[in-house]
């Protein structure tokens, strides 16, 4: 029998998988042209549409969809096993690929990571900077940073930094118009920065807890973000009242740019952690990344 060829259904994983030819040409390095003659030829000899084509996106029939299922994670098993044998090279070698947030990125994993990457040239860590809770099997990413609460249990986690805790902050001008609350349920009073959330869409309720007692409130204000940069802009700008992880404001605090309220109101809480496939086998690069980031207290 006629040996496949590897490269056309290498090819249509990648379309697939990028829902856009143009996007999947870039990734494997060859023109669109040849890419979509490749995936026509594959459709021509099984004699079955693979993928439906608009000028918009392009999406798997059902044929593809199975075909998906049946072989895209064996490339992915195929790029894992190529990146294990790096191990047996003097340096350890690969691409390792991070989804993350901007603070974390800036205040923990560059600088974790800059003395591994100068003493491993051949490392190279990709960044996707998301705020959402991305599927890192599905997109094909080796790790992902988040709070470590909101990890699933499927998942390895490894503490990459100190337990954190909320702060309430505004500015002093803020607060000079506006009496500072004494307990939560004083910021129903007050103009407050929401935050979206990226997975359910609805806005964040900000929670508080002292001496085993819960409280949740419901706030009210001027603006609504979905990451926490512009948050801190906002406070600073005296616009209103923020609820902020205390790390991504403690210089401001510090400096009296922004005065925290309610800190006997803030527990501290499981800090970011890395997280990734417990099923993973992981290449001697991303090891070494793993335990330049990891937290030892």
């Amino acid at each position: 029998m006629a040996r496949r060829n590897l490269n056309e259904l290498l090819g249509f994983v990648t379309v697939a998988r990028e829902g856009s030819f143009t996007r999947a040409a870039a990734t494997l390095g060859v023109t669109q042209s040849a890419l979509s003659q490749s995936i026509r030829a594959l459709e021509e000899r099984l004699q079955i549409r693979l993928l439906t084509r608009t000028t918009r996106s392009v999406s798997t029939t059902a044929a593809g969809e199975r075909l998906m299922l049946a072989i895209g994670h064996r490339f992915d098993e195929i790029e894992t096993e190529l990146d294990a044998l790096t191990a047996l090279r003097d340096k350890p070698a690969g691409t390792v690929r991070i989804t993350c947030g901007d603070h974390i990125l800036q205040s923990t994993l560059l600088p974790k990571l800059a003395p591994l990457l100068r003493t491993y040239p051949d490392i190279k860590v990709e960044f996707d900077m998301n705020y959402g809770f991305r599927d890192i099997v599905a997109d094909r990413f080796d790790a992902g940073v988040r709070m470590g609460s909101t990890i699933d249990r499927d998942m390895i986690a490894v503490p990459i930094g100190p337990p954190l805790r909320l702060a309430v902050v505004a500015s002093p001008k803020y607060f000079a118009a506006h009496p500072a609350p004494k307990v939560p349920r004083d910021l129903t009073e007050h103009r407050c920065i929401n935050q979206r959330m990226p997975t359910s869409g609805g806005l964040y309720v900000w929670d508080f807890e002292r001496r085993g007692r819960k409280v949740n409130v419901r706030v009210d204000g001027p603006l609504i973000f979905n990451t926490a940069p512009p948050q801190v802009d906002a406070a600073l700008a005296g616009l209103g009242v923020a609820l902020l992880p205390e790390d991504e404001v403690m210089s401001h605090v510090t400096a009296g740019r922004l005065v925290s309220v309610l800190e006997d109101w803030c527990p501290k809480f499981a800090g970011y952690h890395l997280y990734y496939p417990s099923r993973r086998q992981p290449s001697p690069a991303f090891s070494l990344v793993v335990e330049a980031l990891r937290y030892r207290g």
